[in-house]
């Protein structure tokens, strides 16, 4: 009875053990729910609309989620003026902070990457990346020097006021805006244009922790990062396929293809496919280049280009006229987006392909059109005048004549023999009048 009531004793001094460490491991490790939060959204585009309603989105979810911090992975060339001020009024007015880290490796930071970097409440940089070259490019080509002044300063002034109270180098970042400067991750960090330079998100994340940071509206925040816990803001299906179809490529081949496909269409009506295939790509691609800068010029030298295939089918220019409307089409497709970018322009090997191809079709397509449309009257009877016959017996006048492999009746000018070479001068309903030719005439 003793040795029982001593095992039960050691049993249950044995579960009071446990659940001693299991609570002393339960303090030293925090719940999920303790653990802080931190979002992540990879940007590895141009900044354009898709990009900028991805970080509308990612903004709004982080607020909503109440994350410790939204992280923006950034590697970008640079993009549109307006989504940039946008993005950057988004980034200031987050009520969670935002950590702008320009990563991995050869990464960069350019043009429009770089203000979005600076109005971040905390801008870190990979080894082996850089940033700069922000100097404002106008979309509308030479413009008047006043107003290109006034968009400079403008940008500039959007630039300092998003550094204010980040404790960095305004001198350095105006140098980057006004004169297209760059810095490497040293450099920027030498220059105060950055907070820090890291590895990695979790090295990022570790050095922040406990780090007191002034917000846009002055107020002091501080940082708890420690074994924060990293969601990465996955795209949605519609902002792929957005992102692939802004590219101003995909939106060029999309316009040409289907142009072809509706005229395709209209030459042979009734297939229904190409017309409702050719509708839906003309109106994707209207539907990417309305996100995108347009130059209006370049639409007329598009719409000048028709017209020339058009003269060249109708009229026949020895193929000067083909040759002008490819020229305008290639270089219409070339300048057709106003791009501040070389990643957003149409690619000159892409314009040059289209230009040719499609200026070669469609010459060809609409004089096969015109050519047909002059044969309309040569249909049935009517097709026969002016073709060869034979005479398959004697005419006098009457006979039979053999015509493109069909017996005819017909009626000869004067008597022939079978055999003889004919030629189709006219008809009276199915009664050919015919002739001898030049050969069968001599011979006579």
């Amino acid at each position: 009875m003793a040795q029982r009531a001593g095992h039960i004793a050691t049993r249950s001094a044995v579960k009071l053990a446990a659940v001693a460490i299991v609570g002393i491991l339960g303090f030293a490790t925090p719940s999920p729910a303790q653990q802080p939060l931190v979002e992540k959204l990879v940007l590895n585009d141009t900044i354009q609309p898709i990009t900028e309603g991805q970080l509308d989105r990612a903004v709004a979810r982080a607020n909503a989620d109440g994350a410790q911090a939204l992280l923006i992975e950034m590697n970008t060339p640079g993009g549109l003026l307006d989504s940039m001020r946008n993005m950057v009024s988004a980034i200031l007015n987050s009520r969670v902070p935002v950590i702008v880290y320009v990563s991995p490796a050869g990464s960069r930071a350019g043009s429009a990457g770089f203000y979005l970097m600076e109005a971040a409440d905390i801008a870190a940089m990979a080894p082996g990346t850089n940033a700069g070259a922000a100097h404002v490019v106008t979309e509308l080509g030479k413009i008047d020097d006043t107003l290109m002044q006034k968009i400079e300063n403008d940008a500039e002034a959007l630039l300092r006021s998003s550094m204010v109270g980040r404790n960095r180098n305004i001198d350095a970042a105006t140098a980057a805006a006004a004169s297209s400067h760059s810095y490497t991750a040293v450099e920027a960090r030498d220059q105060h244009l950055i907070d820090l330079i890291a590895n990695n998100d979790a090295a990022l994340l570790a050095a922040l922790d406990g780090r007191t940071i002034t917000r846009n509206n002055g107020a002091t925040q501080v940082l708890h990062l420690a074994g924060a816990r990293i969601i990465v803001i996955q795209p949605s299906l519609r902002d792929n396929m957005l992102g692939w179809l802004i590219n101003p490529n995909i939106a060029l081949l999309l316009l040409v293809g289907g142009a072809l496909l509706i005229y395709l269409e209209f030459n042979s009506p009734g297939t229904i496919v190409p017309g409702a295939l050719g509708t839906l790509m003309v109106l994707l691609a209207i539907f990417a280049l309305n996100l995108l800068p347009i130059r209006y010029t370049a639409v007329l030298l598009l719409v000048a280009a028709l017209i020339l295939f058009l003269m060249e089918a109708k009229f026949g220019g020895h193929g000067v006229l083909a040759i002008a409307g490819i020229l305008c089409l290639t270089f219409g497709t070339l300048t057709l987006v106003a791009a501040p970018i070389p990643e957003m322009g149409v690619s000159p090997w892409v314009a040059i392909a289209v230009g040719v191809a499609f200026g070669a079709i469609t010459a060809f397509l609409v004089r096969l059109a015109v050519r047909a449309r002059r044969m309309k009257s040569l249909l049935g009877v009517d097709a026969l005048v002016g073709r060869a016959a034979t005479a398959m017996e004697p005419l006098s006048p009457e006979g039979h004549v053999l015509v493109e492999g069909e017996i005819w009746r017909a009626v000869a000018s004067e008597p022939v023999a079978a055999g003889s070479r004919l030629r189709v001068t006219s008809h009276e309903q199915y009664l050919l009048h015919v002739e001898p030719s030049g050969a069968s005439a001599a011979h006579a």
